[in-house]
């Protein structure tokens, strides 16, 4: 039976559940390096090398959107996001400075840059791995979108009004020393985005991609809400926590929030 038919008899909840048995999030393992030994591990060179092909495709007009290496014909916004973006932006001038921890090749920028071009000045300071940041200098990197090799490279070079940290956390191996790093060079903002939670204890999975994608598997971090939450407090507070996009094949939920520095004056957290 074409697979198109197969589509449109079975309801979504079954090919989620049926595809889950294949790729998806599997497995609570007691430590990192036990998951690393038991995932097939993934071809960084030709990942990233698809994601350059797309991402120029967003940069040169010919593609709308690009996430993960995959193409699509329409942006789909986070908004509470580019609403943090945007209410940043007005508490500085309309000037805007990001640091955009593990962002690719600008794939948060280009999703908001046709709000992000309406600002005064944008600053958006990506720092990544060096093979990522090479491409991105030779590339991608124009009056507004910077790369660099270290946090304190971009630190050195730009007054930072916020870090993003958007899918990222879960895939260090140890993500609350990154925090606690983040947390102690003491930016006004934090904002993270598309990050899963589990109810109990912070768990280990390993995610294995769909093909369709590219072929990999890895570990990935679900996190308890309240520890995670509580590892930026009392040096940040929390403006608001929303909900992200992102959905995986284990009970869990993705999560952003939007963290001001507990110096400034605060409002009564809520959520979008």
């Amino acid at each position: 039976m074409d697979k198109k038919v197969i589509k449109e008899l079975v309801p979504p909840v079954f090919l989620r559940m049926i595809t889950g048995l294949f790729y998806g999030w599997h497995g609570n393992y007691s430590s990192w390096n036990e998951a690393t030994k038991k995932s097939g591990g993934y071809d960084s060179l030709s990942i990233l090398e698809k994601v350059k092909t797309s991402s120029l495709k967003v940069k040169n007009g010919s593609a709308v959107y690009e996430r993960d290496s995959l193409i699509f014909d329409h942006i789909e916004y986070s908004f509470p996001l580019l609403t943090g973006l945007l209410w940043i932006a007005g508490r500085n001038n309309g000037k805007l400075n990001v640091l955009d921890f593990g962002g690719s090749l600008g794939s948060t920028y280009f999703q908001n840059k046709l709000f992000l071009d309406t600002l005064t000045d944008v600053n958006w300071c990506i720092v990544e791995q060096p093979e990522v940041v090479n491409i991105g200098i030779e590339n991608f990197e124009d009056q507004r979108l910077h790369f660099f090799y270290s946090i304190d490279e971009c630190l050195k070079t730009y007054d930072i009004h916020m870090v993003l940290l958007s899918s990222v956390l879960q895939y260090l191996e140890e993500p609350y020393r990154l925090l606690d790093e983040i947390i102690s060079r003491k930016p006004d903002y934090i904002i993270i985005d598309r990050t899963p939670f589990v109810k109990g204890n912070d768990r280990i999975t390993i995610q294995t991609v769909n093909p369709k994608i590219y072929k990999g598997s890895y570990p990935c971090w679900f996190f308890n809400k309240n520890k995670f939450v509580n590892s930026l407090i009392p040096s940040y507070k929390m403006i608001v926590e929303f909900n992200a996009l992102d959905r995986a094949n284990i009970n869990s939920e993705f999560k952003g929030f939007i963290f001001q520095k507990a110096t400034e004056d605060i409002q009564e957290t809520s959520c979008i």
